[in-house]
């Protein structure tokens, strides 16, 4: 039996954040970058086509716009949200998310991946992970830890 690859293509528009703002912050971007990309990013708007296990995604807000296009289990080239130049590898997580791994070209700095799920009801939600050492964030804020964790950011469309 063939796997039935849910359809992300369409035009979303976001329906709210949560954490941005943090995330840039751990990522080290400065002050007044931060309020730039924060304000620009409170309404995205997101275009996603695709064929197959193939999606090009464009992401336009009033001061900038990207635009990956990749294929579900092969490497690509993009930048994290930051800027760092990286090397991605999308995987199904699920049925309907999109896991995907970012690999630091060069130099070194936080570690980032990326989720990008189809929900029952018809929203898209992407989150970002950053990976921390010896620290751990909730939305309780810092709580002591051994190893590695993830900080969340939430986008729902």
């Amino acid at each position: 039996m063939e796997k039935k690859i849910p359809d992300f293509a369409g035009n979303w528009e976001m329906k709210s954040s949560e954490n941005f703002e943090e995330l840039l912050k751990a990522l080290n971007v400065n002050m007044m970058l931060r309020m730039i990309a924060v304000k620009a990013a409170s309404k995205p708007q997101v275009e996603i086509s695709q064929d197959g296990e193939t999606l090009s995604i464009k992401t336009s807000t009033t001061v900038r716009t990207t635009h990956i296009t990749f294929t579900v289990g092969q490497e690509f080239n993009e930048t994290t949200v930051d800027g760092r130049p990286c090397t991605s590898f999308p995987r199904w997580e699920t049925d309907s998310k999109i896991s995907c791994e970012q690999t630091l070209l060069k130099g070194e700095g936080p570690k980032t991946s990326w989720t990008r799920e189809l929900t029952n009801d018809g929203k898209l939600i992407l989150v970002l992970f950053l990976i921390i050492l010896n620290g751990w964030f909730s939305n309780y804020g810092w709580c002591s830890t051994v190893g590695t964790q993830k900080k969340l950011f939430i986008f729902l469309f």
